[in-house]
């Protein structure tokens, strides 16, 4: 189940495997690489969604690259070498992950309804948790 990236390393192990059986069938994706991935994308969605003004613009410009820049994180935490990257790859992950949230609380109600924007705060607080086990558990 586990690569070591770099065999003079004995610290830095990294899973390979993509998607875990899901326990509870609650179609949840468990894999962090595709739920960040699948994440940019309703990101995108959202940030096309909202009004075409200067302030709209600067909102959704700074939404889509904190939101998409989550996912890219936790890829490049895949090609560390050593663990001390690894740990700095997904806590830089998780930075963005709460910015994110920032922005989606800021354009929710007064730009986009908060029906629209309500999945999204729910997941992005799922991912913060996981990000913050994964870092937990890699410090241990």
């Amino acid at each position: 189940m586990f690569k070591n990236r770099n065999p003079e390393s004995k610290n830095c192990k990294i899973q390979i495997k993509s998607q875990f059986q899901n326990p509870n069938k609650d179609n949840k994706i468990y894999d962090i690489r595709e739920r960040t991935f699948n994440f940019a994308k309703r990101i995108l969605e959202l940030g096309g969604k909202l009004p075409n003004n200067h302030v709209c613009r600067i909102l959704s410009s700074q939404l889509v690259r904190a939101g998409t820049s989550i996912g890219a994180n936790v890829e490049e935490a895949d090609g560390t070498v050593t663990k001390r990257d690894l740990i700095n790859k997904f806590v830089i992950a998780r930075k963005e992950t709460k910015e994110t949230k920032y922005w989606i609380r800021l354009i929710s109600g007064k730009y986009l309804p908060n029906e629209v924007v309500s999945s999204d705060l729910k997941e992005i607080n799922e991912i913060i948790n996981v990000l913050s086990a994964i870092i937990n558990k890699l410090r241990k």
